[in-house]
């Protein structure tokens, strides 16, 4: 393992939180897996210079595993963005510290700027690989009474849990599978597809996530006042399509995106506008 590679590790049994963000450490890296499995032989030895020869599923986790050290306390916001089911993120209130859309446009920016030195371009490929993961989670561009579902409380077969964590880590924990198994069963997406998500720009991997939101809270209502909905195998029966579904556009358009910024080729544009009204915003293309 090279000296870079050490220190990834070593940085992530220091540094090891209590609790996962994001889709957790398997979702993560199946995010970065299928990139690497798409990336342009460009993009491969440009990132691997970068990375000292680490791929992009052993980076992913990065950004959570520093979320222990205080100095990096900065950098929370930057993981989701609120926009409640009366808003689109044409209207919804954006965090002055950042927040996810602020944070992937400021690492892209980064990346693609050629007098950015090695250790800027590292910081930002490990914040920009993970947080093009969390762009996919339906549960990052949350709704903000409950914290993005940290404050639904739920029984996750038979454990108190709630559904911000099911959806980070106790749903794909299901499956039983590596993170390089999952990532074998999922990668499936037609030629067709794959243009079709690498073309979406930033604003649509947002909308996506809010419009399949509703699906997520479907039966975690509590049954009565001060209980948890027990979800098990109907529950992941249910969610387990979608949950595969947003790692693999994730990490195609991760490499689409990627792909780009290494051959200094223009990112997606953003739409021209974005609907105030959320019924139209999720409303299906005609």
């Amino acid at each position: 393992m090279s000296g870079r590679g050490r220190w990834f590790v070593l940085v992530g049994l220091l540094c090891a939180p209590g609790s996962a963000w994001g889709w957790g450490q398997n979702g993560h890296r199946v995010v970065g897996e299928v990139a690497d499995h798409h990336l342009s032989e460009q993009a491969r030895r440009q990132i691997a210079v970068i990375l000292d020869g680490n791929g992009l599923a052993e980076i992913a986790t990065w950004p959570d595993d520093i979320r222990s050290v205080p100095s990096w306390d900065r950098a929370t916001p930057w993981h989701f963005i609120s926009i409640d089911d009366n808003e689109t993120l044409a209207t919804t209130a954006r965090d002055s510290r950042g927040d996810l859309l602020e944070a992937m446009q400021r690492f892209e920016a980064v990346l693609r700027d050629p007098q950015a030195s090695r250790e800027a371009k590292v910081e930002a490929l490990q914040f920009y690989v993970h947080l093009v993961g969390d762009a996919h989670q339906p549960l990052h561009v949350g709704r903000r009474g409950d914290r993005g579902g940290n404050g639904v409380l739920v029984k996750w077969f038979g454990k108190e849990s709630n559904l911000h964590s099911v959806w980070d880590e106790g749903l794909i924990g299901s499956e039983n599978l590596s993170f390089t198994e999952l990532t074998r069963f999922i990668d499936d997406a037609t030629p067709q597809e794959i243009a079709a998500w690498q073309a979406a720009p930033y604003e649509e991997w947002l909308r996506e996530a809010v419009c399949v939101r509703s699906q997520v809270y479907a039966g975690t209502d509590p049954p009565a006042p001060n209980q948890r909905r027990e979800l098990g195998y109907p529950y992941a029966f249910a969610q387990m399509p979608t949950v595969k579904a947003r790692l693999l556009k994730g990490g195609v358009r991760l490499a689409g995106r990627l792909n780009a910024i290494f051959a200094g080729e223009p990112a997606p544009p953003p739409p021209a506008t974005i609907p105030t009204d959320p019924h139209v915003w999720c409303a299906p293309p005609p």
